[in-house]
Order: C-alpha cells, then sequence, then structure tokens
C-alpha cells in the first residue's frame, strides 16, 4: 500500500507540530518541578516590577 505525497506531507507535518508541542511540554513540566514552582517562571514573576536603578556612571 503505498501513501500518496498528497496525504504523507500534511500528515507529517502534523505529527512534528504534535511531536514539537509534546517536547516542549514536557521539557517545561521538567524546568518548573526542577525550580519546585509549577506556576510561573522566574521571568514572570519578576515580568512588570519597576526597574532596578542605572548602575553609577551611567546616568544619561
Amino acid at each position: 500500500m503505498a501513501v500518496s505525497n498528497d496525504v504523507l506531507i500534511p500528515l507529517l507535518a502534523i505529527v512534528t507540530i504534535v511531536l514539537v508541542a509534546a517536547f516542549a511540554i514536557w521539557q517545561r513540566g521538567r524546568v518548573a518541578q526542577s525550580k519546585h514552582d509549577p506556576q510561573r517562571s522566574a521571568f514572570t514573576q519578576t515580568h512588570g516590577e519597576a526597574p532596578r536603578p542605572n548602575r553609577p556612571g551611567t546616568e544619561h
């Protein structure tokens, strides 16, 4: 049974997207587990706070 390119190419594209998404979710779970913080990453926890002050001598 031969599969035509009209079916094979979209099928491979969908399978690839699903595999990449599954891998990303798995890795995100590993990072959250290693940080003991499953809710948010360090970036999103600190994003939006007041900016840190400039280093001395770098004021414009």
